[in-house]
This record gives structure tokens, C-alpha cells and sequence, in this order.
């Protein structure tokens, strides 16, 4: 993948290395692994989800690669915060090796939970960390900051080894009045300046947007006004991990006198476990067990599928394929999230199978009913005011938005900053961070049951027969005389066409089959590449069409 880097050396004693294995060059699949004394300490192991042009694809997981061979050097996996993208690859990690120690706050340790359960992962060491908790792991002294996020209890990490201190940011931003009141805590982050930060890992998502990420409570007059002028049933969409959104939607339904339910497995999952732990505040009698506990003018559904997630619950109700929520004209749909880039088409295919069914959909692009959960261009600049790093990493984020937030760094007078990509090895020597490598990492695709086996050749072969169609060409041949004893068959699927079509290009196949036997040949292979050839150069130039071509040979 990174052909014009070389693999990295043996990390030299007493130097600090750094290895991104996901979250560069895409908004997911957020790992960095740090490396020390021969010692490793990873940040995160998230999921990507998978986009149009991966068909099939359930997931798609970090590259495990480089570590597999050393995943009895590995001393901690940290995470920073209980979303998919930081949490989600956890289990198939720790399928590898069950013993890792994970470390990570209450409220992420318990999102985390279901998910080890549900892979029958037992044992795994657990470590419960808060903010200001000085910790060690191996020869990685970790020192854990409080950041405010579109989730409670983000973690920011400060690992310092003889080598330097690196800052890893996780998610962040500066709300100044968080619904929860717990703020990015800066003078954490002034006080780690001060003692000097060597490399900071920062998060990039909203590097490109100017000023700053409007606060959470700003948004709550207009998911009031929304219940104010709702006349029916209210379903309100949004990630199964927003707490603080869902918080909202319950105080708005107190105050206009509805009850609310949950619609969908992760979230009622979630909404437990948030409660349970103190991180909800459910009044008496606002939540119920059914959707129709009350009249539809006092009801609020609160729902998954905020990213037109096909399986989701938002997406099944717009396909009127949901068991049991059947949306009425009039009803309104309040979608209160982001819109995740690669999933544009499948929101707004959402948002118009709503309105065609008759609901009244609020989003983000005509209303304030979602603020990021990421800092803005302005924030970012406090920061590295703040910091004062020797040297800047820009993480978690797609190409152009490392590049943005490198250039903040820059303007501020950062004397080192690194653009890196999954797989880069960043070594930190005697102050001063540089690639020295890359490591050949890839995209691995969970599947089913199958984790790794699905090559992009494969996808490319699924995105031609749902494009192209797909064409059989079976023939049998008497491997002693050379003659063809039956066939070729030809039969296509997903053409506009009848297989009668073929009947033209059925004699071109004979002959060329014939002639290849006659010269000899008889290795299977060669001669389905003959018909392959000959049925491929047809529908190219009569069908104008470049279909899936599967030739069989079969000896008899």
C-alpha cells in the first residue's frame, strides 16, 4: 500500500514510535498503537461502516497486522470514548488475545460490555479509569483528561514514557455549557503544556470549519418548537449513543405532557445502561414499555437509524417493513444527528420515504436540531495555543481534514507537523517526531461469518454483477479424444436480454474451443480463458455491456 516507504526498522532504544492502523483517511476504524521499550499501548479500536461500494460488507476493521505477531508486547488497549468508531472493533482484537487489559471510563466499559457478551469474550481484564487518574501500563504512564463530546465521559490521554509525552485528544470539543457541565478540561491540557508536550494527537473531523461547534443547549429551543407544533406522533431519530440528545427529547417530552419509547435493540440497550450508571436522568413516567401507551398526539418514538442504516429502525419505517411502528400522515420525523460522509444518499432516500408516507421531516439541513460533537477550526487554534507542542500529528479525519488542522498547527507556530496514513510508523527521537515507514495495511472486511476473507477483488466483482449482470458458459470435454462432448451452455442473469441472444456467438465458441483442443491444449484454465475471451468480446461489442463472465470447463 505505502510502496514508496520503507517497513520500518527495529524502534532504536530509548525512542518512541507511533503507528496510526486506522481513523487516517477516513472518519472511522479509529487505532493508534504506541510503541515503547518493546512494550505496546493502543488508543482505540474502532469500526468503519461500510459504504455503497462495498456491497455486502458488514464492517470494515482496523489492520491487525503489524502487531499480530506481538500481541504479548501489548500491555493496554485505552479507549477514549464508548462510540462504534473507537469501540467497535474490541471483540475481533480480543479474539486474537483475550488477556489485553482494556481501560477506558465507566460509562465506555459498560457500553463495551454487551458487545464482548454477544462475542462470548469472558475474562477480559477491565480497568475503570477517571479523569486526573494518573495510571501505568508497563512502561506507559497514562494520565487521563476529562472532554466534552456528543457522549458523557470522553477521555482525553496524556502517555508518557523516558522517550516524551504525547497527548492523544480521542474526540473533543469545548462546549463552554455542556448539558452534563463536565468541560474539555484545559488547564489539564495547559498544565501538560507547561511540563511539554512532545507530539498531540488531535481530532481532526471539524479542522475545515471555521470559528466554533455550537453548544448542545442551543439546539434545545428547536427540538421544542418541533414538539410544539407537532400535532401527532413525534419519532425522533439519532445515534443509540447521543445521551445527551435523548436527554433533551425526554425533557421536551415532559414539558409537552408526552411519553417516549425506545424503538430499537441498541438503543434500549444503551438507555439502560445510561441510567443505570447516572448518566440519564429519566423523570417518573416518561419512558414506556410500549408504542402505543398513550394516544399518538402524546406519544415521542425514540429511534436508531439516524445514518439510513438499511437494517435500522428508522429505514424499515420509511420501507413500512418496521413489525411495529406504521407511520401516519402528519407524524413528524425529527432526525437528529450529522450526516456522516458516504452516507448522504442513503439519509436523504430515507428522508424521502418518510415524506412520501406523509411526515413532516426535520433535519439538520432545515432546522438546528444537531450540533457536532467535534472541535471547529477555532477551538483547535485555543488549543495549540495552549499546548504548545513540539510536534503535531493530525488524527481522525479524512485527507483534507488532517491537512486543515495541520495548517492551524502551523499558523500557530508549531515547529513539527506530520501527515500521516494508517500504517505510517512515526518515530519520536530525542524531541523531534518523523516518518520513518510504513507498514502494508489494508482494509479488513467482516462478512457474515468471515473476518479478512473478502478481497476488493471480491467487492469488485459484486459491484460488476449488480452493474453489468453476470453470464455462465458451461462446456464438457472428453479428456482423451480432445472433443467437446456437451455445450457450451450460455446462460446470463441481470441482462435485458434473452438467452437467445447467444445463439449468434454459440458457433464462434465451438470453433474456437475446437481449435484450442486441436492445438493441444487441455488444461482447463486455458480453455474457459478461451470462452472467457470469445463471449466477453460479444458483450462488449453487441450487448455494450461488460457483464461477470463465469466459464466452466468440465472433464468427462
Amino acid at each position: 500500500m505505502h510502496t514508496e516507504l520503507p517497513t520500518p526498522a527495529p524502534l532504536a532504544p530509548g525512542a518512541m514510535r507511533v503507528v496510526p492502523l486506522g481513523g487516517l483517511g477516513e472518519i472511522g476504524r479509529n487505532m493508534t498503537v504506541f510503541e515503547f521499550d518493546g512494550k505496546l499501548l493502543i488508543v482505540d479500536c474502532g469500526v468503519l461502516f461500510p459504504e455503497e461500494h462495498q456491497p455486502g460488507v458488514d464492517l470494515i476493521l482496523p489492520d491487525f497486522g503489524p502487531i499480530r505477531d506481538r500481541l504479548d508486547d501489548i500491555v493496554g488497549l485505552v479507549l477514549t470514548h464508548g462510540h462504534e468508531d473507537h469501540i467497535g472493533g474490541v471483540p475481533y482484537l480480543l479474539r486474537e488475545r483475550g488477556n489485553i487489559p482494556v481501560i477506558g471510563s465507566k460509562l465506555t466499559l459498560a457500553l463495551l460490555a454487551p458487545k464482548l457478551k454477544e462475542h462470548r469474550l469472558k475474562d477480559v481484564p477491565m480497568h475503570v479509569v477517571s479523569e486526573n487518574d494518573v495510571e501505568s501500563f508497563g512502561p506507559f504512564e497514562c494520565e487521563f483528561v476529562a472532554v466534552n463530546h456528543s457522549i458523557p465521559d470522553a477521555l482525553a490521554v496524556a502517555i508518557k514514557t523516558a522517550a516524551g509525552v504525547a497527548l492523544h485528544t480521542g474526540d473533543f470539543k469545548m462546549d463552554q455549557l455542556p448539558l452534563d457541565g463536565r468541560i474539555t478540561d484545559l488547564r489539564a491540557f495547559a498544565r501538560l503544556g507547561e511540563a511539554g508536550v512532545d507530539l498531540f494527537l488531535t481530532d481532526s473531523t471539524n479542522a475545515e470549519v471555521p470559528g466554533f461547534t455550537t453548544a448542545e443547549k442551543s439546539i434545545t429551543p428547536a427540538i421544542d418548537a418541533v414538539f410544539a407544533r407537532s400535532k401527532k406522533r413525534i419519532i425522533v431519530a439519532s445515534f443509540a449513543s447521543h445521551i445527551h440528545r435523548v436527554q433533551q427529547v425526554l425533557d421536551a417530552a415532559v414539558k409537552h405532557n408526552r411519553k417516549v419509547a425506545y424503538v430499537g435493540r441498541s438503543m434500549v440497550r444503551n438507555m439502560q445502561i445510561a441510567r443505570e450508571l447516572g448518566y440519564l436522568n429519566v423523570p417518573d413516567g416518561v419512558v414506556v414499555d410500549k408504542i402505543d401507551a398513550a394516544p399518538p398526539e402524546q406519544m415521542v418514538l425514540m429511534s436508531t437509524g439516524s445514518q439510513g442504516e438499511p437494517m435500522a429502525a428508522l429505514s424499515r419505517i420509511a420501507n413500512r417493513t418496521h413489525p411495529q411502528v406504521h407511520l401516519e400522515p402528519g407524524d413528524t420525523v425529527l432526525l437528529a444527528s450529522s450526516l456522516i460522509p458516504g452516507n448522504e444518499n442513503a439519509i436523504y432516500r430515507v428522508i424521502d420515504g418518510l415524506t412520501k408516507l406523509g411526515a413532516n421531516v426535520v433535519h439538520k439541513g432545515n432546522a438546528l436540531v444537531h450540533v457536532s460533537g467535534h472541535a471547529s477550526a477555532g477551538e483547535l487554534l485555543y488549543c495549540y495555543n495552549i499546548v504548545q507542542p513540539s510536534n503535531v500529528m493530525p488524527v481522525h479525519g479524512e485527507i483534507r481534514h488532517l491537512h486543515s488542522n495541520a495548517s492551524l498547527a502551523r499558523q500557530t507556530g508549531v515547529p513539527n507537523t506530520i501527515i500521516a496514513e494508517d500504517g505510517y510508523a512515526v518515530d519520536l527521537v530525542d524531541g523531534h517526531a518523523s516518518i520513518v515507514g510504513a507498514y502494508d495495511v489494508g482494509y479488513v472486511y467482516v462478512d457474515g461469518s468471515s473476518i479478512g476473507d473478502v478481497t476488493d477483488s471480491d467487492l469488485k466483482d459484486r459491484r460488476t454483477l449488480a452493474a453489468e449482470g453476470f453470464i455462465s458458459v458451461i462446456a464438457v470435454i472428453d479428456s482423451a479424444t480432445g472433443k467437446i462432448v456437451s455445450g457450451p451452455e450460455i446462460h446470463a442473469r441481470g441482462l435485458a436480454e434473452d438467452d437467445a441472444v447467444f445463439d449468434a456467438i454459440h458457433p464462434k465458441v465451438v470453433s474456437a474451443l475446437e481449435e484450442a483442443l486441436a492445438d493441444g491444449a487441455r488444461d482447463t484454465d486455458a480453455l474457459q480463458q478461451v470462452m472467457r475471451r470469445v463471449v466477453g468480446s460479444f458483450a462488449g461489442r453487441r450487448l455494450r455491456r461488460r457483464p461477470l463472465i463465469i466459464p466452466i470447463v468440465l472433464e468427462a
